[in-house]
Order: C-alpha cells, then structure tokens, then sequence
C-alpha cells in the first residue's frame, strides 16, 4: 500500500478501484481531476434541496439560479463516481441520492406522461417562469434529451444504491418516452423518430398537435426529429430498454443522409455507403472522409454529440463494429484537425461556455453533417468541401482564428486515446490560467488565451463520468447496463458494420 499526496491531503493510493501503479499509469492525476472536479459539483448544490444549479463561478461561490434535468442526473452519477472513488463516504452518496430523489418527487411535471420540464429553481424547485438575468418569460417545455439523462441516472441507483431502488425505479417507470415518439417519421423506412420535445401549451412558432403517449392529452411537440446520429441518440436507448418504443427505432436515424441526386445535396459532403436491412429497416450506412480518415459523422462535429452516450451505455464493447470502430476515429480527427489543419497547438471541440461571453456550440466542421457546422474557433472559420454535381467545394481556409477547446473533450476521448488526452490537459494546465479550485474551467480561447472561469454541470458531470470508467471499473457501464438493459440493446446495436477506416500511420 502506498501513499500519496494530492493537493496536501494524504490519501491511499490502493483505496481508489484500479489504482495500482498510479504514477506510472497516470491514474493519481486523474484522481486529483477527479477530487478537484468533485468540489465544483458539490459546490452547485443548493444545501437546502440537494439540488445542483445549472452552473457555478469558478470561485465556487456563486450558483446560478437555474437548473435543469439533465444537470440533476449529471449530478447522481458524478454523486456515484465521487463515492467509488473514496472521495466520499457511502453514507454520504446514499444521502444525497435520497436528498435528490426527495426533490424529483417535489417537482411539478407534465402529468400524463411523467416528463419533467426543462428549468426549475434549485432553491426551490418551483418551475422557472421567468429567467433571472433578464425576466423574459419561459415557456414549459419537456426535452426528450433532458429526461433521458435524468433516466439514466435513476437508472443506474436501482443498481449502484440499492436502498433507494424501489424510489428510483418509481420515478423512472412513470416516465412516458413514447410521448416524443413518432413512429411515421421515417415511412421511407419503415420507423419512427424520437422528436425534439413538446411543450403542454401552444407556443409560437412551428409546433404539432400530438398523442405520442396514448393519453388522450394533446401536447405540442417539436416540428423537428432527431435524424442524426449525435447525442440526441440517448433518448432512443432509454426508451427501448424501458421497452416503451419498437426495438426497430433504432435504425431510424440516418448514419449519414443518402447520396440520391441532390436531394440531400445541403449536408456537408457527399457520402460513400449503401443501403443495408436491420430487423426490416432500410438504413443507409453512410461515411464522410477527412484527412485519410473514414467516419459517421453527428450533426454538428463536436466531441460531446459523439461520446456523451458512450459514457453509460458502453457502445464500444456492444456496437463493436460500428460505434467501436467510429469513436477512435472521430477523437482522432479532432486531435488532427487541432494540432494539424488549424494548428492551435490543443484539441478538443465541443459546446461550452465561450470564453469571450455567453455559451456557444463548438466542433470540428468537417465532422458534422451541417452545413455549415459547428466551428473550432470564435471567428466561425468553415469548410466546404461541396457535393459532386450539386454544390461546388469552396477554397480550404488557410489560417483559423481564435479557437475554442473545452477540457471535457479531452476526458470524453480517454478511453480512445488516453495518452493524447493527459498530454493535452497538461498542456493546457501549463499554458494557461485554465485550473481552479473546481478542477479545469470550462473553455479557453487558445489564441487570445481568455478563459470562461465558470465550471457547468453538465460538462463537469461529463468529466466525473468519464473519470468513473476509467478508475472505477467501468462504473457507469456497470450501473447502466444490467443485464435486462443489455439484453434489449445489445442485439439491435451489435447488427451493423460501419465502413470506417482509421488514419494510416
């Protein structure tokens, strides 16, 4: 047994699952990652609720005033992996599990369908009528991502704090996912799409009367599907392993748009692919190159759409010819586009707060299927590389200007290229004012060398569940994953082959 130092707290090295021969692996600085990260996320909490704010000053002493489903569920699981790393005492998760769960039961949310809605105040989970920077007013709405990340977090206590499982199981099991289900969204198919969201009244704007749920009562959903394959996808997982939606559903979303005519001649570059059938669906399985390399892109290029997913459902061991293949190749392409084609020196793009003010989606334009995607740098420097026979390819830039890299896409790319990541949060700790008491801020502007000093729970939550795999066993798969959960995805996931080609050495 040996002991080590971190930030002048002696701890025991073998105390932490996974950690021998932690200097030589790099597991003790991921471990003090973990502790500092673990203090931002304690500090969003409201002591009175138990409920974290949606963010927190990197002085750890000013919460924001809102929050969010998906925060709360980025908040058990990081509650889950800060106890299986030591950093907390069991007594101490189980009770704030159960304080969190106590405040679910307190919500007010969409009845019929058990849907929680997007913004509650944390101090007092009373919904959020009104935003506190300004007072413009706040539609209810219920977000069929938001829910899901909660979903997935109650899912896991059923297995990870047992004393709380019949409550967890409860509150996840009164949550109607077919409420965002359409299953004539893909006729040319012959699936459905999960939709964006709803709102309990009419808003202005595009909106469709619906029953998804079979309730009787009429919501207004979204005008728009989710048709891509990003991070959106974990409302199709929750809701085929609660067994609420057709297993088939899958297979909806494209991998990328067909290459028929000009038809789909907007998305950013013309695919290479053919149609393949799955449990009777026609897929069309598409990939875009960059650089050598051969990938499924997501919408908009950026490292969250890709991975965020990955880190509880374990993609890379049960869709080991397809998402297995795409994951190393995508983190890949960002580290090629970072340290290579733009030339910043970091990687690492995805959305975030932007150092300059104001929160901003970042990526790797080439990546994503939109056109024009999400951007690496502040200035909005895009790639075109056209369609064949539709849309001309553009000239490549030839500088790019003040590029944005968030921390939490170097921990989202650990168990792709573990080495590249440490190195890159090293270089980024060394370079810049980039580390505070609540672990990494959340951006740097690379160039100007201005940083976002806030830490947000959803990026920190990604960062502790990245953590959690990596040093506590595959934690959040683990939870995750039981065996009924496994047995309904696992078998749909492991049915494609993706023509991915890594980069030649």
């Amino acid at each position: 047994m040996r002991a080590i130092v971190l930030s002048g707290i002696l701890v025991l090295a073998l105390a932490v699952p996974g950690t021998a021969n932690a200097e030589k692996s790099g597991n003790s600085t991921l471990y003090r990652y973990a502790k500092d990260t673990w203090r931002s996320m304690d500090a969003m909490v409201d002591p009175g609720t138990g409920v974290p704010a949606d963010k927190v000053t990197g002085d750890l002493r000013t919460r924001a005033k809102v929050t969010s489903p998906t925060n709360v569920g980025t908040y058990i699981w990081s509650t889950l992996t800060a106890r299986d790393l030591r950093i907390i005492s069991r007594h101490d998760a189980a009770a704030r599990v159960g304080k969190v769960l106590t405040a679910l039961e307190r919500m007010d949310r969409h009845t019929p369908t058990g849907q929680f809605y997007n913004w509650y105040d944390p101090a007092t989970l009373q919904l959020v009528r009104t935003w506190p920077e300004n007072g413009d007013p706040v539609r209810l709405f219920a977000s069929s991502v938001d829910n899901s990340w909660l979903a997935t977090a109650l899912m896991m206590i059923r297995t990870a704090v047992p004393q709380h499982a019949a409550r967890a199981t409860r509150l996840v099991t009164s949550m109607n996912f077919a409420s965002y289900y359409d299953p004539a969204a893909r006729p040319d198919a012959g699936t459905g799409l999960m939709r964006g969201g709803f709102w309990p009244e009419r808003p202005e704007g595009c909106s469709v009367e619906s029953d998804y749920a079979g309730t009787g009562t009429v919501v207004h959903s979204t005008c728009h599907h989710y048709g891509a394959p990003a991070e959106t996808r974990i409302g199709q997982y929750v809701a085929i392993a609660l067994g609420q939606i057709p297993r088939e559903s899958y297979f909806g979303p494209y991998r990328t748009f067909p290459d028929n005519a000009c038809d789909f001649g907007w998305q950013e570059q013309k695919p290479v692919g053919s149609w393949q059938r799955h449990l009777g669906v026609n897929v069309w399985e598409g990939t875009y190159g960059y650089r050598g390399m051969r990938y499924v892109p997501n919408w908009g290029g950026s490292m969250f759409e890709a991975l965020m997913p990955d880190l509880v459902v374990p993609e890379a061991s049960w869709a080991k010819r397809s998402w297995g293949r795409n994951h190393p190749v995508f983190v890949r392409a960002q580290i090629e586009h970072g340290m290579n084609e733009a030339a910043y020196g970091y990687w690492g793009f995805s959305p975030s707060n932007d150092p300059h003010g104001g929160y901003r989606e970042y990526g790797v334009d080439q990546l994503g299927m939109d056109e024009p995607g999400y951007t690496s740098d502040r200035e909005r420097t895009a790639t075109d590389p056209g369609y064949e026979g539709c849309r001309p390819a553009q000239p490549a830039p030839t500088t790019f200007g003040d590029g944005v890299v968030t921390p939490h896409a170097s921990f989202l790319a650990l168990p792709y290229a573990r080495s590249q990541a440490m190195g890159n949060l090293a270089k980024l700790r060394a370079d810049f004012d980039a580390y505070g008491p609540g672990g990494f801020y959340d951006a740097v502007a690379v160039r100007s060398g201005v940083v976002s000093k806030w830490y947000l729970a959803l990026d920190q939550g990604m960062v502790m569940a990245a953590l959690g795999n990596v040093l506590a066993d595959g934690n959040m798969h683990r939870y995750f994953g039981t065996r009924a959960v496994e047995a309904r995805l696992r078998p749909v996931m492991a049915l494609e082959e993706w023509a991915v080609v890594p980069a030649a050495n």
